[in-house]
């Protein structure tokens, strides 16, 4: 299920032109793209801060503060996207980051 092209769909406030869209070649990419955008805020929050350390809660309180997140799978068995939650994304950031830690 890793190498399956995936659509992160994001609106960051309650203001309709917020929406927007990241295109990912897998999963797993998507996952590290989500971090990678939280890490970009944490370090937009706190310039002066050069090593800005986390635990998965902040990431699910940024994940949970954006209006709306979802993601959109392509499963090649039915040639369709399949659309996932916040709280399926939430799972997979965790299983991403707890492989990178092994």
């Amino acid at each position: 299920m890793a190498n399956k092209h995936t659509i992160i769909l994001m609106q960051t406030s309650q203001n309709k032109a917020s929406r927007t869209f990241m295109d990912y070649g897998s999963i797993t990419q998507a996952m590290d793209g989500i971090c990678g955008l939280y890490e970009r805020k944490l370090k937009e929050l706190n310039p002066a801060i050069r090593n800005i350390s986390y635990d998965i809660a902040d990431l699910y309180n940024f994940i949970d503060g954006l209006a709306d997140m979802s993601a959109l799978v392509y499963d090649h068995s039915i040639q369709a996207y399949l659309p996932y939650d916040r709280q399926w994304i939430k799972q997979r950031t965790l299983r991403h980051l707890q492989k990178l830690a092994h």
